[in-house]
């Protein structure tokens, strides 16, 4: 069972997503909160797996309440769910630790198959965001240098094309398909990348090339 808690200042909104996840039966609400310091501290109390966190909210803003949440030892997995298809939100929200960012408009299967995600580890942005994000935050970085060599100096030339591709916005299909490989390849390719590079999911992978300059406008590669 994935323990749910879901952050909305509007309690009709809040109560049309609790309702979308108690119909589901691995996925269990143990709490609800209409803003930022109540989520932190209804956390610490419930334990929950997974937090769904709107960005605006009185007081203590999403943003705030999921950095909070994912710098403790236990922390849970935050999904923002906002109505702000905006990228410094966007930026934002991923750098405070959030592992998924879906808008309000989503259809119900993408909130509860990115719940299902974040809890099991991996991350989800929704699709428009995940096109526009590579092709503005790497806008006009500098090119790679030593600091960026230095960072991958441990990968093989094939798991550095493989860390390209995927901070360019590439499934696994489609990175298999670029490559040649079957996507079994592809998996151990991509887990190797992240393991070597001591981040959690691609979401960070995706970060990490922006800072170092490996991906730059449009994702073209650094």
């Amino acid at each position: 069972m994935i323990r749910v808690l879901v952050v909305e200042d509007q309690p009709v909104l809040r109560a049309g997503f609790v309702a979308i996840l108690e119909a589901e039966p691995d996925l269990s609400v143990v709490g609800q909160a209409g803003d930022g310091a109540t989520a932190v501290e209804l956390a610490a109390s419930l334990a929950p797996d997974v937090v769904v966190m709107d960005i605006r909210m009185p007081g203590m803003d999403g943003l705030t309440a999921t950095r909070l949440l994912t710098a403790r030892p236990d922390a849970p997995a935050v999904v923002v769910l906002t109505t702000f298809d905006l990228d410094a939100y966007v930026y934002e929200a991923l750098r405070a630790g959030a592992a998924g960012y879906l808008l309000k408009d989503a259809e119900p299967e993408e909130l509860l198959a990115a719940v299902r995600l974040v809890a099991g580890g991996e991350a989800m942005l929704a699709p428009t965001v995940t096109r526009r994000l590579i092709a503005t935050f790497a806008d006009g970085g500098p090119p790679p240098g030593p600091e960026a060599e230095a960072t991958l100096a441990g990968l093989t030339s094939r798991e550095r094309e493989v860390f390209v591709l995927l901070a360019s916005g590439l499934s696994n299909a489609e990175l298999a398909e670029q490559l040649g490989v079957g996507v079994g390849t592809v998996k151990t390719h991509v887990n190797a990348v992240l393991t070597k590079l001591g981040v959690r999911d691609r979401v960070r992978a995706t970060i990490l090339a922006y800072d170092l300059g490996v991906v730059r406008a449009k994702g073209r590669p650094g």
